[in-house]
Formats: C-alpha cells, structure tokens, sequence
C-alpha cells in the first residue's frame, strides 16, 4: 500500500487520516475548504471541526482533489450522503484505477431514498467499492481511544485486505460481506437517536430512553432485513453497536438534535444531524416494504411539523399492545 486519500475534511474525515497517519501511513488528506487545510497545515489542528485535538505532522492536506488522488491505493470517500452525487463525476475522472473506494458516510439520499453505494457504483462500478461503518466518535477515534467498526465488500477477501490494511492498535476492523446491511444500520440509527434525544430531552426517564433502543432496534433489524441485510449484521456493530453510541448522549449529533426537540430550544446553529435527512426516507422505505416501524415514523413526522413532541408520545403509548416479538 503506497497511500492513503481521505477526501473529506470535516471531524470524521479528519479522524480517519490523523489515524492512519499516526499509524505510520502516508495518508493526504482534500478538504474543499482551503482555510480548513491552512489550519491543518499551520498549526496541525481542524479548529473548525476536532477542536482541541493535535493532528499527527506527517499528515498532508490539500485543496486539490487531483493532488490528493494521485498515487492513491486506497481511498476513504467521506462526503455527507446528501452531496456525494457532487463530488463523484470528479473523483471518477481522478481516482486511480485499481484503487478501492471505501464509503465512510451514513445516510439515505433524500429523495430518491438510496444508500451510498447504489449512488457510487453509478459512476464507478460496484466491483471498487466498500463501506466502513460501527459505533465510532471521530473525537475518540482523532484520540487514539479504541474503537471497533466493520467494513464490507462484495467480495470476501477484498474485505479482509482492506480490514487489515486499515486496522491500526486502537482502530480493529472486522470484516463483512453485507455491504447493504452495514449501510443500513448506519443510515437507520441516526433517525432512532433523534428519537432517543427527544425522550430525554422531554424528560421522561431512562427507563422510557432503554424502551426506545431496545424497540427502535426491532425496527432497525426488521427494516433491514426487509431491504436485503442479514440478520447477523443489524445486531453487530455496524447495527446494534452504532445504535447504543448514537443513542448515549450529546457526543451525537443525532441525539443533540432530539435532545433539542425534546426541549423545545432553538434549532438554528445545531451541528448537521444526517438523521434529519434520512428520517423521510426511511418511513418511506418502511411503507413500501409493509414493515411496522412506529418510532421511525414518528421522527419523520415531528420533523415535518406534522405531529408534536407530546401528541407523538401520547400516540405510541396509545399503540395496541402485543407481544413483543411481533
């Protein structure tokens, strides 16, 4: 492996190079903002997104998405699901031939309700591509603290190559063939943890936080599954394990978002919540696959100022009971 490119410069882009450059690999990171790769470059911090962290000095940013490409044996492509159409016709023209493009974003495209290997493969064919995704901070993982994730690829020992080219001490990567299962878990609980943040942010205990997890979690796998996952997958990292960090705290930026609504605060000036996005989509998903996802569709609904935060409890605590595998 001669390089790795990360093409994204917010906190998760930013981790993944500080990690992989302190690993001992030549890793350049592009960010579009040429303050931001200033900022790296002069002082070795992102300031603006991983403040208080220092950067490793072998990490190299540039404004050049060319520049970043070239030579690249592997690429880490972490654009928001919502802009990745964007910036995929130039890295296509870029992008070395052989080089894997590992997808390292959560979400569903709004409007056309498409993850973001089915929009990469598009332009770059489905053989290149995989996807890395688990219960990850960028904070913790910029830090060095140990953190596990999963990456898939279509094909078995492509995913075990780029397992073990990524893995660092603190950074273990298990490798999977359940390319779609492991964007779905991803993408499906950040609506759930705008559903966690909002029953504590209403202040209605942790008994009634553990309910949301624990159900929201059958919805997820339910979905899922629906969409072609494997069951194994929606209860591993990339499913289960996402699902209990994004639904812990304000770390999150799903949570932090619920946590307002719940609230009631101002929204104006909150950080970008991915689950905002893909909630719409995800209860259409659920919709045209008949799956039962209460929890889901009611984030969709409170963000479309449909329904309130307290006629939208009132509303699940009124659902017939049943049991509970049902």
């Amino acid at each position: 492996m001669s390089r790795i490119a990360v093409i994204g410069g917010g906190a998760w882009g930013t981790a993944l190079a500080a990690l992989e450059a302190r690993a001992g690999r030549e890793t350049v990171l592009y960010a579009r903002d040429p303050a931001t790769v200033a900022d790296i470059t002069e002082t070795r911090r992102n300031r603006r997104y991983l403040p208080g962290l220092d950067l490793p000095p072998a990490l190299r940013a540039t404004s050049d998405l060319g520049a970043a490409l070239a030579g690249a044996a592997i690429v880490l492509l972490v654009t928001p699901a919502q802009t990745l159409r964007e910036i995929l016709p130039a890295l296509a023209a870029a992008c070395p031939a052989e080089a894997p493009l590992v997808l390292c974003a959560k979400g569903i495209e709004r409007g056309t309700g498409r993850f973001a290997s089915e929009i990469a493969a598009e332009h770059l064919g489905g053989a290149r591509i995989a996807v890395l995704s688990g219960p990850s901070f960028a904070a913790d993982v910029a830090a060095g603290l140990p953190t596990a994730v999963t990456l898939a690829a279509a094909a078995p020992d492509a995913a075990d190559r780029l397992a073990l080219a990524l893995s660092t001490e603190t950074f273990r990567i298990y490798a999977s063939t359940d390319i779609l299962g492991v964007e779905a878990g991803g993408a499906l609980k950040n609506v759930l943890a705008i559903a966690a943040g909002i029953v504590a942010g209403r202040g209605l205990g942790a008994s009634a936080g553990a309910a949301v997890v624990t159900r929201g979690l059958g919805e997820l796998r339910r979905l899922g599954e629906a969409l072609g996952a494997r069951p194994e997958t929606m209860t591993g990292l990339s499913g289960l394990g996402d699902l209990v960090l994004t639904c812990s705290g304000p770390q999150s930026r799903n949570f932090a978002y619920g946590l307002a609504l719940g609230r009631g605060a101002d929204l104006a000036g909150l950080k970008l919540a991915e689950g905002v996005f893909s909630a719409a989509m995800a209860a259409d998903l659920a919709r045209r696959h008949g799956i039962d996802a209460p929890l889901i569709a009611t984030v969709a609904a409170i963000l479309a100022d449909e329904l309130s935060v307290d006629e939208a409890a009132r509303r699940l605590l009124s659902r017939p009971l049943k049991r509970e595998s049902d």
